[in-house]
């Protein structure tokens, strides 16, 4: 089944910081913050939401169509990996005079993160709305992307009935009270991690029966806890996680565990079993650095499924 992957194509500079946040970000000094992080590697790899979900997604066997706007002259090495690795870019808009959007990301030794984004060609990505898309596609996600974009991506999917997969992630504190309950109200799907719920609670105002009574379901994240699923009428549902055996960089853990709950999703699994399969591919990835150098053999997905939850992938 195709999967509509909407949001940024971007170019990521990783860099890790063998510490943690915590120990020299003082909470009584936050108003005069000014720290500096030793990182002594920076990688450059290829990122951005869409694309690292729509990897995610070919290699678990789906075909994901993407649906992003970047830079026209420098983005060759990046369309030449989509080429080599089979996901189509016939929807990955060229804007001339813009470049293609990057991440700055710095993380610590407890997987937090702090990010610098400059989105370049993504604040244009309305230029290149859902409407372009003629291929068949059942599910789509809402990434991080420019805020017209989301909201008219958003609304495209649910005036279509498709399966809207909302995951606003970092594009959270865009929106006011009023856009944040359109663009997440009648979504299939509601991807937060544990932070971004706290915080589409508080931008809402809303209280968490509120919010899931606006949409199919919600889902959390809760990294090495695994994740949350919210339903209406219903007791949440804490899903255990698969454990990595080193965590090496968790930067794209959570658009991989996006795909593998999508893949889930899409062959008519349970939301507890899509969870698992996310936190699956989530695990497999915090092992690997960055967000796009996962590789799995024939049946290698379903092995480790098997043996993390002691049940097959049926």
């Amino acid at each position: 089944m195709a999967v509509l992957c909407t949001g940024s194509v971007a170019i990521d500079h990783i860099m890790v910081y063998r510490g943690r946040f915590k120990d020299v970000i003082l909470p009584d000094r936050l108003h005069v913050l000014n720290v500096a992080f030793h990182v002594p590697e920076l990688r450059r790899t290829f990122g951005g939401c869409a694309a690292n979900i729509a990897f995610n997604l070919k290699l678990l066997g789906e075909q994901p169509i993407v649906l992003a706007t970047v830079g026209a002259d420098d983005f060759g090495a990046y369309g030449a990996w989509l080429d080599q690795h089979g996901i189509q870019r016939h929807h990955i808009v060229g804007l001339a005079g813009e470049s293609s959007p990057g991440a700055y990301i710095t993380t610590d030794l407890d997987d937090n993160q702090i990010i610098g984004f400059h989105p370049g060609a993504m604040d244009r990505a309305h230029e290149a709305p859902i409407a372009r898309v003629s291929e068949p596609y059942e599910l789509g996600f809402v990434s991080p992307n420019g805020k017209r974009a989301m909201q008219e991506h958003a609304r495209a999917l649910k005036a279509a009935k498709k399966r809207a997969l909302i995951d606003p992630g970092q594009g959270l504190p865009l929106f006011e009270r009023d856009e944040l309950i359109e663009l997440i109200d009648g979504a299939t799907l509601l991807f937060t991690n544990d932070y971004e719920w706290s915080l589409v609670l508080e931008k809402t105002g809303l209280a968490e029966s509120d919010i899931v009574a606006r949409v199919g379901a919600a889902i959390v994240t809760l990294g090495e806890n695994g994740s949350r699923i919210l339903e209406r009428g219903t007791r949440a549902t804490q899903v255990a996680p698969m454990r990595a055996r080193s965590v090496v960089d968790p930067t794209g853990c959570g658009d991989a565990y996006r795909a593998a709950f999508a893949v889930g999703l899409a062959r008519g699994r349970s939301l507890a079993t899509c969870a698992r399969m996310g936190s699956v591919m989530g695990a497999l990835l915090v092992e690997k650095h960055g967000t796009q150098s996962l590789a799995l053999a024939q049946g290698e997905f379903e092995a480790h499924y098997e043996r993390a939850f002691g049940e097959r992938l049926r």
